[in-house]
This record gives C-alpha cells, sequence and structure tokens, in this order.
C-alpha cells in the first residue's frame, strides 16, 4: 500500500503531518508513505524513515492562493506533486489538509474524475450521539447542484459507508425542511424520486434537527446547503463548550463541580472529536483523495491515513464505478 501525502498543507505542518505519518506506519507495516515538501523542515522531525520517504519542493500552496490558478501555476507544489504521483500510478491514494478548493481543483484536473460522474462531493463523518456517525456529501465541492448529482451523492456515500464503515445496508436520508414525501425545492422534489429508485436503502428525507441522533447513516444534500449544515454544527458545538468552561470558571463552587466532572466533559469533547472519523473523502474521483481537517494534529491525520488504506483494501473506487456504469446501462435500456 502506497500513500502519497502533502507535508506542507494544514495549520500545523509539517510537524503534526509527520508525526501521524510516523505514527500510522508504526500500526501498518505493509504501508509506505512518501512525504511531498521541503526536507529541510520534515527531516528534523522524521525519526523513523524506513516506510516513509521524502520528496522535495520548496513550492507549496497557500490557504490565501486561488485554488484553480494556484493549481495550474504552481506545478511543483507539494500538494500538486502529491496528486500527480497517484495519477501516475506511484500512490494509490494521497491526503492533504491543505487548502480545500486547490484540492478539489488537483483531484478533478490532476487526479480526475470516475467515468460517469458528473460532480465529486465532499464527504466528512460526523459525530452521533449513539457513537455511530454519519457521512453527509457535499458539504462544499459543488455549491449549484442537479438531481442527477445527489443520486450519485447517494450511491457513492452508501458504497463508502457499508465498504469502510462496516455498516450494511446503510440509511441514506435526503436532507429536507420536512420529513413528508413532497417536501422541498424542485431541487430535492426530483432528487427523492431517483434516490427511491436507485440500489440503496433510502429512506427519505430527513432534517438537520435529527441527523445527529442518527436518523440516517448518509446524507445526502448539495453543496451550498451541505456547507451551511456543516459551518453550523462546528459554530455550535465550539459556543456550547464555550459557554460551558464560562460558567465552569464563574466562581470557586463551579470550579470545584468541573474538577468533578471533567473526565466526563472530556468524554464528551472525545466524542465530538471529528480526528476520529479521519478527513472528508471527495468521493467521485478515479482514486481515493482525502481532505484532512486544516487544523488537524498527528491524530487526526494517523486516522485520515486509515480511512485512505480502507479505501483502498475494499476497492470503494472500483465499486462506485461499476455501479455508476450498471445503472446508466440500465438507463440506456
Amino acid at each position: 500500500m502506497r500513500l502519497a501525502i502533502d507535508a506542507m498543507g494544514g495549520d500545523h505542518a509539517p510537524k503534526e503531518i509527520v508525526l501521524g505519518a510516523m505514527e500510522a506506519v508504526k500500526e501498518n507495516k505493509d504501508l509506505q508513505i512518501t512525504l511531498y515538501g521541503d526536507e529541510n523542515q520534515i527531516k528534523p522531525i522524521l525519526t523513523d524513515s524506513k516506510q516513509i520517504k521524502i520528496i522535495h519542493t520548496d513550492e507549496k500552496i497557500t490557504s490565501e492562493d486561488e485554488p484553480v490558478k494556484a493549481v495550474r501555476r504552481k506545478k511543483n507544489a507539494s500538494l500538486v506533486l502529491m496528486a500527480k504521483a497517484v495519477k501516475d500510478g506511484e500512490a494509490d491514494a494521497c491526503i492533504s489538509a491543505g487548502n480545500t478548493g486547490a484540492l478539489m481543483s488537483a483531484g478533478l484536473f490532476v487526479v480526475g474524475r470516475i467515468p460517469g460522474i458528473d460532480r465529486p462531493a465532499l464527504s466528512p463523518t460526523f459525530p452521533t450521539v449513539d457513537g455511530q456517525g454519519f457521512l453527509m456529501l457535499d458539504v462544499g465541492a459543488n455549491v449549484d447542484a442537479k438531481p442527477e448529482h445527489l443520486l450519485q451523492y447517494g450511491i457513492m456515500g452508501s458504497i463508502y459507508v457499508e465498504r469502510v464503515r462496516n455498516i450494511k445496508k446503510p440509511r441514506v436520508g435526503l436532507l429536507n425542511v420536512g420529513t413528508e414525501d413532497g417536501k422541498g425545492n424542485d431541487l430535492t422534489k426530483k432528487a427523492f424520486q431517483l434516490l427511491e429508485n436507485a440500489p440503496i436503502h433510502f429512506v427519505g428525507n430527513v432534517e438537520a434537527r435529527d441527523i445527529l441522533n442518527g436518523v440516517a447513516d448518509v446524507v445526502v444534500t448539495d453543496g451550498f446547503s451541505g456547507n451551511v449544515a456543516l459551518k453550523t454544527m462546528e459554530g455550535v458545538a465550539e459556543t456550547i463548550f464555550s459557554l460551558l468552561k464560562g460558567a465552569f470558571m464563574s466562581s470557586t463552587k463551579t470550579k470545584i463541580a468541573a474538577a468533578l466532572v471533567k473526565n466526563d466533559l472530556k468524554g464528551i469533547k472525545d466524542r465530538l472529536d471529528y480526528s476520529e472519523y479521519g478527513g472528508a473523502g471527495l468521493f467521485g474521483l478515479s482514486a481515493p483523495v482525502i481532505k484532512a481537517h486544516g487544523s488537524s494534529k498527528s491524530r487526526a491525520i494517523t486516522n485520515a491515513v486509515k480511512q485512505a488504506v480502507y479505501m483502498v483494501e475494499n476497492n470503494v473506487t472500483a465499486t462506485i464505478q461499476n455501479t455508476i456504469e450498471t445503472i446508466n446501462e440500465e438507463e440506456e435500456k
């Protein structure tokens, strides 16, 4: 198994990226990782190079760069070289915590799409109350979507959750303003009909207030609504923990109470930790491409590596392609 990683992407690069990669190879002796980035910064951190090699480049794409232009102009950027390694067959999958737009552009222009997939989807896994988690797609790769795109999202998400997360017959729900059939705008009404006839376990419309309660294993939506939902959930979680911290630090009595429930609160925070689920897959590309969170620490990188390994080992890309081909052939008949 060969993985390519952008060592210079993210808020804590390259240190946390390198540490995460080293932890991953400790747990998987068959894994070979290539880090793309500044060798002068990476080498002092890399203490185990048996399964990890460095491809040096001092060019990188920053968060301020315009994604498409950066990918086209910065040919030797760590993120671009990483994607090229996948295209050239030198790596089975790739991971970056860097510029999301640039990674999506590199995925499209360098790695390439699966034949039959119109638009790739950015697909993170969110925590649920029961700890099972759910996959949402799309959360920002395409803000304008057609019903056919949502159909493809549902199929890709179902295959991923079943193959990688080992959930049999995953429930696929369509994010909507109500649970009743016929609810929503023109996009969701048409998408509902397509999903209902797809080879997946479609459970109908789901509301945003229910998704964290585990109402579905896969939640399908357009990139605009998905990104709004993503940012809302992140903001609410941060606000709640900030309010709790303020309340517990307000007096001596509450500080004592905080000390008593400290471990319990940490347990809740860990259950909401994105790093437990790896990164967001860019589904629909011809090889696994994982977008790790920009603020990823080593643990999140390690889990993103595991996620990429699972996708390769379980032939997720090939299964998506075969399923889409079968559906298209049946439609032509």
